[in-house]
Order: structure tokens, then sequence, then C-alpha cells
């Protein structure tokens, strides 16, 4: 059977904790695009003080990387939202693959899901399809519906061209560049103001 052209397959690999190289199939379109393997290692490095026990929201999760390598590596629990539903159905078929009990997928749209949200998380990965318009809206709903606590970490990434509205207040913690991506570190503190 041919693959639809704006379909693809790929595969991604949990870099480390207790399902370091198992492989994560997946198939969709040309938007879903899981964080490369190096900026993984990178960013997860970056996050090792803050990972074990953490409550992990992944939106736009797609593949799932970042959240099931945050669960891989100790996170307490891992919320990820996709709003495609053949993308969803592939996330839970890896949560059942992978025994990831403190993995929980949500079929929503993640703006729509933030609104409705009434749990606080620690660490959130944010990381929309490029140049969507989608990541300063996450940004903003983030801090408005008071989803982040207190020295929350918030990962981003997208295309250097899109130059997000960071909210006032947060702190860049780390920050680095790969071709056409920017990903970043930045952490919530309390005085964060609404936007």
């Amino acid at each position: 059977m041919n693959t639809p052209r704006n379909e693809q397959h790929g595969r991604v690999r949990i870099i480390g904790g207790r399902w370091k190289k198992r492989i994560i199939r997946f198939r969709g379109s040309n938007e879903l695009r899981p964080t490369p393997d190096s900026v993984r290692e990178t960013v997860f490095n970056w996050l090792a003080p803050h990972i074990s026990g953490a409550r992990c929201l992944d939106l736009f999760s797609g593949s799932g990387a970042l959240g099931f390598e945050a669960a891989s590596r100790g996170a307490a629990s891992v919320t990820l939202i996709e709003s495609q539903f053949k993308t969803w159905r592939q996330l839970q078929d890896v949560i059942n693959l992978l025994n990831a009990n403190t993995v929980v997928a949500e079929h929503a749209d993640a703006l729509d899901w933030l609104t409705q949200c009434s749990k606080q998380f620690d660490l959130v990965f944010v990381d929309p399809p490029y140049c969507s318009g989608l990541i300063d809206k996450a940004l903003a709903r983030l801090i408005r519906t008071n989803c982040l606590r207190t020295d929350a970490n918030i990962y981003t990434e997208y295309r250097i061209d899109e130059k997000p509205t960071i909210p006032i207040h947060w702190e860049l913690l780390r920050q680095k560049k790969a071709g056409q991506v920017c990903y970043s570190l930045y952490r919530h503190t309390e005085s964060s103001i609404k936007i």
C-alpha cells in the first residue's frame, strides 16, 4: 500500500531512564516532527535536576517523544495532549506497549484543554507546529489558566523567525539553536504576571 504524500513514517529512540533505547514508532502528517535525539539529550541534561517526581504536561505532543522521555526518567506523571485522532491512538498504543502507568494521553485541542485545566504542572513542553501562531497563544494561555506551579520549567521549541512573546518575568535558564530552530528553557516565577 502506498503512503499518502502528506503522511510520514518514523521512529524515535528514548535516550535515557527505564525505557532507554526503546523505540517509539509513529506515522502522521508532515507537521509531526519529533524533537531530534541530539536536542532531546541536551534538553534533558538541562532538566536532570527537575525531572524526578515532576508533574509534566506535553502540549502538542505528536509522537510523544518529550513526554515519554520525561516519564522514562522518573516524572511522577505525564499528560500528553494531542488533537489528531490517529496520532492520539498511536500514543495510546505506546502507553500500552511500555506499560506506562504514569502517562495519560488526552485527545483534545491543546488551547481548549488548557482553558478547562484545573491541574498545575512542574514542567511543560510547548512545541507546536512551526509558524502556526500557536506558540504565543499557548504561552499566554498557560499564564491565564494558572496551570503552572511556582518555579515550573517551560520548554519551548520554534523556528527562529517566529520570535514568540515570552510572558513577563519568566526567567530564561538555557537557550540553544539547531539550524533554523531555537529551543529554550524558562522558569515561571511567583511574580509572573497574567497576560
